[in-house]
């Protein structure tokens, strides 16, 4: 059983804030007491989610205007049971940072076998082709994290 979940891209102000808030969204209407955060390897440390993420979000009704962008920490990667990464490389990097977190990072497109490209600087269409696959990841994985 999985207690928190940390999802981890690179700046912290797009995939990662959207698969919390998608995430989060779910747990609530599951009834679940499961802890979701986020955060970045290069955050942008203080910075809100992008303005295309939270209006992508607020047509689903969740609301990440709140959302304050947060540099990935050792205490983060400690206190996770889970770490959901969007690519590969980033999964290379947590690893090679923090060497006892083997184990329990792994890409939020693992069972499908897919990255996350980051949205960034794109077109809203970019950043709809990045929520339809973390809503394949977070599908995949919620069969895992919260077996019904």
């Amino acid at each position: 059983m999985f207690n928190k979940v940390l999802f981890v891209c690179l700046g912290n102000i797009c995939r990662s804030p959207m698969a919390e808030g998608i995430f989060k969204q779910w747990l609530i209407d599951h009834q679940s007491t499961i802890e979701v955060n986020s955060a970045g390897l290069s955050a942008v440390v203080g910075n809100s989610a992008s303005r295309k993420a939270q209006a992508l979000l607020k047509i689903r009704d969740i609301d990440i205007s709140n959302h304050v962008a947060r540099q990935l920490t050792d205490a983060q990667v400690r206190a996770a049971d889970l770490i959901l990464v969007m690519e590969e490389e980033q999964k290379k990097q947590i690893e090679g940072m923090y060497s006892y977190a083997l184990g329990k990072v792994f890409l939020l497109g693992k069972w499908s076998n897919f990255e996350v490209p980051d949205p960034y600087g794109g077109q809203v269409s970019d950043y709809e082709y990045a929520v339809t696959l973390i809503d394949k990841g977070l599908q995949d994985w919620q069969k895992r994290i919260c077996p019904e």
